[in-house]
């Protein structure tokens, strides 16, 4: 069981990791191609960038948390 969660976990973190950096050097590069675009608008053009980054650090960051009491809880069972 802890290892079908685990596998799971490290799926959902690796996913978030890969589309926040996928979307990241998407927006780099539509930057630097239209900058034209983003002069229009007041917000810089790294906002939806710290937008995905704050959600997917929140996503990894609950994951690892999930990962450690687990860990604990399955740790605790074995020494009885």
């Amino acid at each position: 069981m802890w290892n079908k969660l685990n596998t799971f976990l490290n799926c959902v973190m690796g996913a978030f990791a890969g589309v926040f950096l996928a979307e990241t050097i998407y927006t780099y590069w539509d930057y630097k191609t239209h900058p034209e675009i983003y002069e229009t608008t007041s917000a810089p053009w790294y906002t939806g960038v710290l937008l995905y980054g704050v959600i997917t650090l929140a996503v990894i960051l609950a994951a690892l948390i999930i990962k450690l009491v687990i860990r604990k809880r399955v740790g605790q069972r074995k020494r009885f």
